[in-house]
Formats: structure tokens, C-alpha cells, sequence
């Protein structure tokens, strides 16, 4: 008797689940499209597509927009759309279960611009990098013969092209490339000429690597007392698949350990300015931080620094910079000696030999007679009013500027 207390007693906690219905898989629906764009005209079509990656198991699909469920069904699809279907939209996978309903996490949203007017400025739908070439491409509803297209930046033409094509191409972003785009249209129908403007859309650049913040640890429970951690702030934002990214770390120029995938270093607490480079080989890419303080450093101390890396070419998506405190390199104040016919060997506090430097003699330097330069038979003297043909770079060789940086540390 008391065995089957035993039974009914513990079958609440598993009926629970079933009457409550509220079970979540650690899996994630993903959104895909499968035919039209994220922005399109109003009467235009555009088709998802939601699954569960990674899982066998029978799954039914729900929608929705916003917080409003649409319908459940694998695919969904808008036909005609209007305005007022633009939004957010979301699935989540559902399915039944021994212990009750089980729901997915909700994929990440897609956004949906349904546009009303004649104009549409397509953009890339991730971020741009430093030095890429930014496509976008000018859409006009009914696809009429385009005579030109401007291009604009915050409110500033940035291009124009003229022609029927509606794709434009800026090489070599920067960061001051970023912001807000649109475009104007104009075409001609039976001689009048027509003109439409989209609505401004935003473009964002990124820089591939951007440049290095050491901060050092002192409380960290997982190192020891006399023990502190480097950690080297950066975002490396380059597309998928990504080259690796190494990590150096160094005290006072000197490198601490090898190159590591790992952007903190544990070391002993010592004084010194501490620094970290991040280098991405395969992109020619490098980038040091500022030197960190740790302790008292003595001014005037005669320190190594860290040294410069140069490239081999000028490449735009490459920014390299000295090491941190690196002064230019200068060149020594000339010295006049007379030579001497053998190696003193006096004390640094022990006054010259006068017997070891010879004395100048009283008789007279002959001037030096300027040679005059014969002119070569291939050079060509341009008159005083023409002006030499301009010269063309050679760009041949642009195929060594994504070759690994030697590690000239």
C-alpha cells in the first residue's frame, strides 16, 4: 500500500509539463528567402521559407509579424503585397510531444519594406568593409530605359552616371563613406522626361580590424596573486569565412610569448609599459594599441620599443602603424675625425692621445673640379612650353598586396 502512494506521489511533477503545455527546444528557426528582396514595390511578391537546421525531427511551422501570429505553414509568401504589409517577421518551429507542445526559439526577424513610390535604393543587406567596392543598384518601378542616375550621400551627390544601368559601383570605401543613400532617376517617355527620388536608405562601414585597447587585469580569480591578465580589446569584423587573428603581447618592445588565437595573455606583476598587436596574415593587416602603464615606470629610462612593421605595397585594406611610443628614425649628427692608424685603447674617462691624432699641415687643398655630366642618347629634353606625357602606374603587381606580412618583430 504504501509502494503505490510512492507511485502516485511522484506522477505529478511529469503530468505538470503536459498540462501547462509549455516546453522550449534549444533550437533556433531560421528565416530564409527564397525568392524577391527584403524592399520591393507594393503589388511586387516575395517568398520565406522557415526551417530548423541541424534537426531530423517533424516540425510544424508558425509566423509572425510582429507579436501578430499569421499562419502555420513551412513557407510564406507575400503576393501583392501592400504598404501596410511591411514589418518585422519571425517562425518559430512547434511540434507534439510525449511530456506536451514543444516551441523553438524564434528566428531572428526579417525586415520587409513594401514601397509605395516609383524609386527603390538596393543595398548590400550586411555591413560594408573599409576598402571594399560598395554596389547598390537604383530600381524603378516598371523598369523604364534610364538616361541617368545620381547618387547621393546625406542629401550630397556623390556620383553620377549616365546610361540605361541602374547598378552603381564606389571602389575603396572609408569609414567617412557611411550614411544615408538615395538616388534619382530620369528617364524619357514620348519626350517628356520623368525624374523620381528614393527614400534614404542607411549603409554602414566598418573597419576590417580596428585598432587594438590593452587593459590589465589585476582581480582575477583565476590567476594567481602576483599574476595579472592582458586583455586585447578589439572587433574584427571581416566577412565569413573569417582568416584567423593573431594576438602578440609585449612589456617595454619585448614580446612576452608566441602568437596565440587567444586575446589575453596571463603574466607576472611587473612593472612596465605593457602593449598587444593583432595581426591577420592572410589580409596583410596590423594593428598595435596604445602602451598601458602598469606600476612605476621611470621616465628616462632608455626603453626597446616595439618595431615597425612596414608593407610591402600600399594596400588600402591594410592599416599599419609604428609600435606604440616609436619615435621616426633620425639620423646621427655628423662627426668630423681625422683617421688614426690604429685602435685606441684608452679607458672611456682617459683623456685623447695627442700623439694618435696627426696635426694639419700648413699647404693648401686643391679645390675640386666639377665634372660635367654627359647626356645620355636616350634622354629626351622637353621644351619650356610643352609638358611631358603624364605617367601610367604600372599595377601589375597588385597581386602581392593580400600576401602574408613577414613577422619582422
Amino acid at each position: 500500500m504504501v509502494f503505490s502512494l510512492l507511485v502516485v506521489s511522484t506522477l505529478p511533477q511529469f503530468v505538470v509539463p503536459e498540462l501547462q503545455g509549455l516546453s522550449v527546444a534549444p533550437y533556433q528557426a531560421v528565416i530564409e528567402k527564397v525568392s524577391g528582396d527584403s524592399r520591393i514595390f507594393s503589388g511586387e511578391n516575395i517568398r520565406l521559407r522557415c526551417s530548423i537546421p541541424n534537426v531530423r525531427s517533424t516540425w510544424r511551422y508558425q509566423w509572425f509579424r510582429g507579436d501578430d501570429e499569421l499562419q502555420e505553414s513551412a513557407e510564406y509568401s507575400l503576393w501583392q503585397a501592400k504598404v501596410e504589409h511591411s514589418g518585422k517577421y519571425y517562425c518559430q518551429g512547434v511540434r507534439e510531444t510525449v511530456i506536451g507542445t514543444t516551441y523553438t526559439h524564434k528566428s531572428l526577424p526579417v525586415e520587409i519594406d513594401v514601397d509605395g513610390g516609383w524609386a527603390i535604393l538596393q543595398v548590400p543587406p550586411y555591413h560594408s568593409l573599409v576598402g571594399e567596392t560598395l554596389k547598390v543598384t537604383c530600381r524603378v518601378r516598371g523598369n523604364p530605359k534610364l538616361e541617368e542616375v545620381i547618387l547621393y550621400r546625406d542629401d550630397v551627390e556623390v556620383m553620377r552616371q549616365i546610361g540605361s544601368s541602374p547598378h552603381l559601383h564606389l571602389a575603396n570605401i572609408a569609414l567617412k563613406d557611411q550614411g544615408l543613400y538615395s538616388c534619382r532617376a530620369t528617364w524619357d517617355v514620348r519626350r517628356r522626361s520623368h525624374s523620381v527620388v528614393s527614400v534614404a536608405t542607411q549603409v554602414s562601414v566598418l573597419e576590417v580590424l580596428t585598432e587594438p585597447v590593452l587593459r590589465v587585469v589585476l582581480s582575477d580569480p583565476l590567476v594567481p596573486a602576483n599574476m595579472m591578465r592582458l586583455i586585447c580589446h578589439l572587433q574584427y569584423n571581416a566577412h565569413a569565412p573569417a582568416p584567423p587573428l593573431h594576438f602578440y603581447f609585449y612589456k617595454n618592445g619585448y614580446k612576452l610569448a608566441t602568437a596565440t588565437s587567444e586575446n589575453n595573455e596571463v603574466v607576472k606583476q611587473t612593472p612596465g609599459l605593457y602593449s598587444c598587436k593583432a595581426r591577420v596574415p592572410q589580409l596583410g593587416l596590423l594593428r598595435w594599441s596604445e602602451p598601458e602603464a602598469f606600476g612605476q615606470v621611470t621616465v628616462g629610462t632608455q626603453q626597446r620599443q616595439s618595431p615597425s612593421i612596414l608593407p610591402r605595397a600600399p594596400n588600402p585594406l591594410t592599416s599599419i602603424a609604428p609600435g606604440p611610443g616609436l619615435p621616426l628614425p633620425t639620423t646621427a649628427p655628423f662627426t668630423a675625425a681625422w683617421p688614426t692608424t690604429h685602435q685606441s685603447t684608452a679607458g672611456p674617462t682617459d683623456p685623447p692621445s695627442t700623439e694618435e691624432i696627426p696635426q694639419p699641415t700648413d699647404a693648401p687643398l686643391k679645390p675640386i673640379q666639377s665634372v660635367p655630366r654627359p647626356q645620355l642618347p636616350d634622354e629626351i629634353v622637353q621644351p619650356n612650353n610643352q609638358t611631358a606625357p603624364p605617367e601610367v602606374d604600372d599595377m601589375s603587381g597588385d597581386s602581392d598586396l593580400l600576401e602574408p606580412l613577414a613577422d619582422l618583430e
